[in-house]
């Protein structure tokens, strides 16, 4: 933009050093035109009528004809009553395509959800055999699979997530699951307290069951299933105490989320892992002891207090 108008002015300076009323009209002719011209392109909205052809000017200005082109072809009564028509008769095309699209109806639930309904759709698919292990209120590929299979002994397409349809149908065939079919103690029996467990309040979490219970005094107030860390990066063995507790921790090391952390030994803690929920033990930590079942180590977060013992054994 500047060089267009130091051209402009600099032919008139020119013609005028170079002496001559002649030279100098010229030059003023030529500033004239050189302006003229550059309005042109913005006046062309209100000028378009003579020159209709600037189509084929730069790519800006097709553009901007794109959605302003609606209103320039009414001019032409045969064409616009042509494109009146057509539309009318496209809208029942797409009101038939929802329900071919979607046959299942509304999605309720689908793999990454968590609650209460994802363990009673695991509880409730456990009862007739399509879901092999203990709810987990986690919606994972494992809880997709077996709706999937669900799906297809019924004849539904087998998307693999819970629809309307599928719901229902799995409600006809259970029963409102109890609290035991809800919230299994452990998927593995769990195995005999290590006698350092006996005594006091204790995270006693033996690697052979893979399994945590809670212990006061010697009783087990609760239980659940654990992972461990795999050969490279193994749970350290021993006697420990919680000495910090973090609700919403994210490892600085792995940048991953340790919800409910409990650490007992320089950055081993107890968490909960949604990757153990939804993989189950086909993965493994990096030292810390995973619990896949969030709402039991929410309660026990709430319970366990720093300074508390923490006893893995074999």
């Amino acid at each position: 933009m500047t060089g267009t108008s130091r051209t402009g002015r600099g032919y008139a300076h020119r013609g005028v050093r170079a002496g001559g009323a002649a030279t100098a009209a010229v030059a003023v002719l030529a500033l004239a035109a050189v302006t003229a011209g550059c309005k042109a392109q913005a006046a062309d909205s209100a000028q378009a009528a003579p020159s209709v052809p600037a189509s084929s000017s730069s790519g800006s200005p097709t553009e901007d004809a794109k959605p302003g082109g609606d209103r320039t072809e009414p001019a032409s009564p045969s064409a616009s009553a042509t494109k009146t028509k057509e539309p009318a008769k496209a809208p029942p095309k797409p009101s038939g395509t929802p329900s071919s699209a979607d046959p299942q109806g509304t999605v309720l639930i689908a793999s990454g959800a968590e609650g209460k309904q994802v363990r009673e759709l695991q509880a409730r698919l456990r009862q007739i055999g399509h879901f092999n292990r203990s709810p987990t209120g986690y919606y994972g590929s494992v809880t997709a699979t077996a709706v999937q299979s669900f799906q297809g002994k019924r004849g539904l397409s087998r998307t693999g997530k819970t629809d309307t349809v599928t719901w229902q149908k799995l409600l006809g065939m259970t029963h409102t699951p109890t609290a035991a079919e809800l919230n299994p103690p452990t998927t593995v029996p769990v195995a005999e307290p290590d006698k350092r467990c006996l005594t006091g309040r204790v995270l006693c979490i033996s690697k052979n069951s893979r399994t945590l219970s809670w212990m006061i005094d010697g009783k087990v107030v609760s239980s659940m299933d654990v992972r461990f860390g795999s050969q490279y990066t193994p749970t350290r063995e021993g006697t420990f105490s919680v000495y910090w507790k973090s609700r919403h921790h994210v490892s600085s090391i792995y940048h991953t989320a340790m919800p409910y952390a409990m650490f007992f030994s320089g950055g081993q803690a107890v968490h909960y892992s949604s990757d153990f929920a939804a993989r189950g033990y086909n993965g493994a930590s990096h030292g810390c002891v995973n619990v896949r079942d969030e709402g039991k180590i929410a309660s026990l977060f709430s319970q366990v207090r720093n300074g508390d013992k923490v006893v893995v054994y074999k």
